[in-house]
């Protein structure tokens, strides 16, 4: 990847190859709260790392303009924990997928994302996933983020692409826009062998998503503690707890 952070994203490693309440508690949800508790707190200085990755195909612009809008709120939550490093990755076209430089400064993200438009193509999630695990060897990932509405590949294939972050202990957080059933089969079971979360957002629900990144970044910067901490004053941080649980 260039070193010059200003430039759009260069390819990553090639592959080898209205706010919805919050889910009612669970006896799930209940043990890992009391996992929560005990453990213990993350060092203070302690900078944490985000793979923020989108689905950038033809579809996707509007929520792509929104993701532009609240990528701020990412760093401005995990700012009072320890700070966050963000490396943007994305699919679009013709079997284009990139992935930026590791970024600690929101307007460098937000120019570059808005220097992004999206084009029509195919999923490439595995790739996605296949680049993260590639990532996490280099250095330690805290969480996955990955934002989309559709799935085009064999869930099988995605799931042997989960496999490396699994074993790492790294969460993926699949948010999906609206209701394909294809698409929800897929990421609840990357979810679920990453020990990650699956939720969904409404299309336009800017409020929702906004709360969903912010919790999304305190899980990366400073662990479920801070997760936790955040779930007191945030309905995001309270469905991703819920949706952590039912992924363990």
């Amino acid at each position: 990847m260039a070193a010059d952070k200003t430039r759009p994203p260069t390819s990553p490693t090639a592959p080898t190859g209205r706010t919805p309440a919050p889910p009612a508690a669970s006896a799930d949800v209940a043990a890992f709260l009391a996992e929560v508790k005990a453990r213990p707190p993350v060092a203070a200085d302690r900078r944490g790392r985000l793979i923020f990755a989108l689905d950038a195909t033809m579809s996707r612009q509007p929520t792509w303009d929104l993701a532009c809008s609240l990528q701020a709120e990412m760093f401005k939550e995990a700012a009072a924990i320890g700070g966050l490093d963000i490396q943007l990755v994305y699919y679009r076209g013709i079997g284009e997928c990139r992935a930026s430089p590791w970024l600690a400064d929101a307007g460098k993200l937000g120019a570059l994302m808005g220097r992004i438009d999206c084009r029509g193509g195919r999923t490439q999630i595995s790739r996605v996933l296949r680049h993260a695990a590639s990532q996490a060897e280099k250095g330690p990932v805290g969480a996955v983020v990955f934002i989309g509405d559709a799935m085009e590949e064999p869930v099988d294939a995605l799931c042997a692409e989960a496999g490396p972050l699994a074993m790492r202990a790294i969460p993926v957080m699949m948010f999906q826009e609206g209701h394909d059933p294809v698409a929800e089969n897929a990421f609840r079971e990357i979810a679920r062998l990453t020990h990650g979360a699956w939720c969904r957002f409404d299309a336009g629900a800017a409020a929702q998503l906004r709360a969903l990144l912010r919790a999304a970044a305190a899980y990366a910067a400073g662990g479920t503690q801070a997760l936790t901490a955040l779930a007191h004053s945030s309905a995001g941080a309270r469905q991703l707890i819920a949706a952590l649980g039912e992924g363990r």
